[in-house]
């Protein structure tokens, strides 16, 4: 099975060709499939139970695209944190201006690209505020041909591939016109209509890119896509609530009729104001006794094996406000059903909602880390903080630090989480360099391993990090574990740290970003590469765990020590019995897998899992403040 993860939460990710749920839903059987069919041949999606703002980026004809599809575009805001030292004291900011020591404002682009932009075809109304700049976005009158004319020229100037990109005609991209549309996880095309000009710029923007193809022949260049400038602001706003959720994310592991929906897990909520509470009340699947591996039979008497009410099985994944929803479920373990009512919930949901030592050995530690957002900076402080406490004062020997869920974010929290892993050996060393095109000088940069806080995000400048001081991590893995999860892998590996990876092939993203606005739209295109401190960063296949303990050049290859294991939905996460912390236990005992567990040979047929969620939240955001 090839299972594909939907999850609407907050915030960023990468992966292309955006899709509507029903659009997904309906692009299963392939052109011309009945959208009521549901038929989800071959895919798998684990979602959060979330409300979603959705935007079609792309139309999907073909079933072989759901395997590789974009994300669910679903820019939901994110929740507020505090500045300041005591949490509820201090005042609130931005995501954004957490990011980058200064608000997010556009780093220097060549004159060529600086002299067309903000010329619109339909300008924002004089003295609009860019909620993330606090600055007026400046549009003028323009065309959609100088909206054209700008991407041209910014593709050029600064995507990372800029010498393979094709000169396209500007003529045929009109409103009402059908256009070739690439889809950028395979090379696909399909035919798009153009509705709208979102719809235009976006089509001619998506021509602008390299059709590269990777040594097992998979696209170099996934990650080009755009969003609605007011969805993306919105998702780099932590002051507004967070989106609606049954308090759980779903994984649908049969596709097709018969289908299967699991919950993968719950999440975490806590107190906005005190991020150190957890408001167990507020999750309704928490208060219903839903856990990971409850299975939903049905939900408002539409069957999820059968049903064709495919507009009801969305509302699984896209709960409306104010309405009541009756699950019957099947608890793990149990031959018999119950059925719960929920009504979803506004929930503010912590990147690092489990962290703990193991029961069978307290000299283990587990983290399970979820996203590189802002506000994890300070999660991620709290859990490691505890772990150098634990064992009786004795603190850990070895971590476990869970990334399968993460697709990424922040390339400056994943160079904290090295150094809080890595210690004061690391002070100093390259996290990461970021190299660009060669013609657009401004993204080349650095990322250093520091002991302290930079100031940017949560905990005040000159923080220090507390750390574990460790030589050796495992690190769970699946296809989800994306951009910023792998910088820290390459990061770690590249000043000796002995990464020993446990799960599934990551998804292969060495590459960062800065988002551009330009006349309502955002861009995301591929500006720098990543590399670690011994200069390696060509893992556009993915981070692969060899079945042993042998890597072909640690810190300068993507084979890594390791067992490649398949999710486990039995077993709760952080517990000593669930399949992938199993193996890593294993695998620390014995040098070698489990004899369960598949070989390097059997790898590439582990489970295979992408989390699709909105598709600026993985591919490892660089703000200006880094160039």
């Amino acid at each position: 099975m090839n299972p594909t993860k939907i999850r609407t939460t907050m915030a960023v990710k990468t992966h292309l060709c955006c899709l509507t749920l029903s659009m997904l839903l309906a692009a299963c059987g392939g052109a011309g499939t009945d959208p009521n069919s549901g038929n989800l041949s071959g895919v798998t999606i684990l979602a959060a139970a979330s409300q979603a703002r959705s935007t079609p980026l792309a139309t999907v004809g073909a079933a072989n695209d759901l395997e590789s599809v974009a994300n669910l575009q679903n820019l939901t805001p994110a929740t507020a944190v505090s500045d300041g030292v005591s949490p509820g004291t201090s005042t609130w900011i931005t995501a954004m201006e957490m990011a980058a020591d200064q608000p997010m404002a556009a780093a220097p682009l060549p004159a060529d690209v600086a002299s067309l932009a903000q010329h619109c075809a339909t300008p924002r109304p004089s003295g609009t505020i860019d909620p993330v700049t606090r600055q007026p976005y400046g549009d003028v009158q323009g065309s959609l041909t100088t909206e054209m004319q700008w991407i041209t020229a910014f593709v050029h100037d600064t995507y990372l591939w800029n010498n393979d990109v094709p000169i396209v005609s500007m003529a045929p991209y009109v409103p009402g016109a059908t256009v070739p549309f690439i889809n950028p996880t395979d090379n696909s095309v399909s035919a798009q209509l153009l509705s709208s000009n979102f719809d235009v710029v976006n089509a001619y923007f998506n021509t602008q890119r390299t059709q590269q193809l990777t040594a097992t022949g998979k696209p170099v260049d996934q990650f080009h896509f755009t969003v609605p400038t007011g969805q993306f602001s919105a998702s780099a706003t932590l002051s507004a609530p967070g989106p609606l959720s049954f308090g759980f994310e779903l994984a649908l592991l049969q596709a097709a009729p018969p289908r299967k929906i699991v919950v993968a897990y719950t999440l975490s909520d806590f107190n906005p104001a005190d991020p150190s509470q957890i408001n167990t009340n507020n999750n309704p699947a928490i208060a219903n006794r839903i856990v990971r591996g409850t299975e939903i039979v049905s939900v408002n008497r539409v069957n999820v094996a059968q049903g064709t009410d495919i507009n009801t099985l969305i509302e699984l994944f896209q709960p409306l406000k104010g309405k009541r929803y009756t699950l019957e479920i099947l608890d793990p373990g149990s031959a018999t059903t119950r059925q719960v009512t929920l009504e979803a919930t506004s929930l503010t949901t912590s990147p690092v909602p489990v962290y703990n030592t193991l029961a069978n050995d307290p000299s283990v530690g587990y983290i399970l880390f979820n996203d590189h957002n802002a506000l994890a900076e300070y999660f991620l402080a709290v859990a490691i903080n505890y772990l150098k406490g634990a064992n009786q004062g004795a603190g850990i020997k070895d971590l476990i630090l869970d990334l399968r869920y993460n697709t990424g974010g922040l390339v400056g929290i994943a160079s904290e989480l090295a150094y809080m892993i890595a210690g004061p050996a690391s002070d100093g060393k390259a996290f990461a360099n970021l190299a660009t095109n060669g013609t657009y000088q401004a993204g080349n940069a650095r990322f250093p391993f520091s002991g302290k806080a930079p100031g940017n995000y949560i905990l005040p400048a000159g923080t220090p990090l507390s750390s574990l001081n460790l030589n050796t991590v495992y690190i769970i893995t699946g296809s989800d574990t994306c951009s910023a999860s792998e910088a820290a892998i390459n990061g770690l590996a590249g000043i000796g740290i002995n990464v020993v990876q446990i799960g599934a092939t990551t998804c292969g993203k060495p590459y960062a970003f800065v988002p551009r606005d330009n006349c309502g739209t955002t861009y995301f295109a591929v500006q720098t590469k990543t590399t670690n401190n011994k200069g390696y960063g060509d893992y556009a296949d993915g981070f692969v765990p060899l079945g042993g303990d042998t890597s072909a050049a640690p810190g300068s290859s993507n084979q890594l020590p390791g067992c490649a294991v398949a999710d486990d939905y039995h077993n709760q996460l952080g517990g000593t019995s669930e399949a992938r912390i199993a193996a890593a236990m294993y695998f620390r005992a014995n040098h070698s897998c489990p004899a369960a567990t598949p070989t390097a040979l059997d790898n590439a047929a582990a489970q295979h899992q992408v989390l699709v969620r909105s598709p600026e939240k993985t591919i490892g955001i660089i703000t200006p403040a880094a160039f």
